[in-house]
């Protein structure tokens, strides 16, 4: 059924109106998620009747009033907010739904890359988008009977990171690192990405990717549709490592997965058990190896960047590579630690 009475659509700005916005999804057991950058909502009269909302890439908290469904709302609304992903020149976009919604997005264009536990599946606009990612992955598949993979955000670059890959380099005949992409850490991607790289340079089995699209965090994922934290991060893992097995690994021949042992983080936990239960299943063998540490603690990238801040760069000296100690020294680097002070500060 098309729309013949009239509707108006709103930018959603304030926080009055955003108020109004989660309201609304409030009452269709939705949320409104934190990170949005746009949000609209359309109106009958003076009733708000849907709304929608974009982050970077990414549609979010789509909803529609009941009554009003089947209608062609929600075209309006998906339709206004490709536009306006268009003018802030994105592209290529995603959408993370419930299957059961997975027809009508196909109907307006998107393209399924997977589904996972009755519960969400990943579309986009790009018809050729994941096998594209592929085709280029092929390009620097290691010949070898074990090749390993590691995904890592590097946040930045530390010693337990290089000391993950470095035995996974000695265990396989090749080993393939994929950074995360998206922008949501204090060290923008482009930059991880160089230091994994040059923290890398010495071992000449080692493949190191940028994880573009296809290699999705918890800083992505929305949950606005999905109740309950364990289900949030058991369906952004499922997805994730679906993503991986059925795409990724077969591009590149890999056979083994490694993690880093995460004993304090809840969520982590979960994760790497998802890994472990999914993985093997196609003869992928996930091996968690315990952390690296420095005077009797765990390296990681949160001990690098609190001391950072607290006590200046040569503090974190013995916890990263020199090639990510160098970068720590440089003009670019100084902009970010002062960012993470201020961030610090704030909470």
């Amino acid at each position: 059924m098309n729309i013949d009475f009239e509707i108006t659509i709103r930018e959603m700005n304030t926080a009055r109106e955003r108020k109004r916005v989660v309201l609304f999804l409030n009452e269709q057991e939705l949320e409104l998620e934190r990170d949005v950058e746009y949000t609209l909502a359309v109106f009958h009269k003076d009733e708000m009747i849907g709304t929608g909302s974009l982050k970077g890439k990414v549609l979010k908290s789509i909803a529609v009033k009941q009554n009003f469904q089947g209608s062609g709302v929600t075209n309006k609304i998906v339709s206004e907010l490709i536009n306006e992903a268009y003018y802030r020149g994105k592209r290529h976009l995603f959408v993370y739904t419930k299957p059961e919604n997975r027809k009508f997005f196909e109907d307006l264009g998107f393209y399924a890359v997977v589904e996972v536990n009755d519960r969400v599946c990943l579309l986009e606009n790009h018809k050729e988008g994941i096998h594209g990612f592929v085709r280029e992955l092929k390009r620097e598949k290691i010949k070898g009977k074990i090749i390993g993979s590691i995904v890592m955000n590097c946040n930045p670059f530390t010693l337990g990171h290089q000391y993950l890959i470095e035995k996974a380099a000695k265990e396989c005949d090749g080993v393939h690192v994929f950074v995360l992409w998206e922008d949501q850490s204090s060290f923008p991607s482009d930059i991880r990405y160089e230091l994994v790289k040059k923290g890398t340079k010495h071992l000449s089995n080692v493949r190191v990717h940028r994880g573009r699209d296809y290699v999705i965090s918890g800083a992505t994922f929305p949950s606005y549709f999905i109740q309950g934290e364990e289900a949030v991060v058991e369906s952004q893992a499922s997805l994730d490592v679906t993503i991986f097995k059925e795409y990724i690994a077969p591009a590149l021949g890999i056979n083994r997965r490694y993690v880093g042992e995460e004993p304090f983080c809840a969520v982590t936990n979960l994760y790497n058990k998802t890994m472990e239960k999914i993985l093997p299943q196609v003869g992928i063998e996930v091996k968690v190896i315990p952390r690296k540490k420095s005077e009797g603690l765990e390296i990681s990238a949160s001990m690098v960047r609190k001391g950072l801040v607290e006590q200046g760069v040569e503090s974190v000296r013995h916890l990263v590579p020199e090639s990510t100690y160098n970068f720590l020294l440089s003009k670019k680097a100084k902009g970010i630690i002062e960012k993470l002070g201020k961030e610090n500060r704030r909470h």
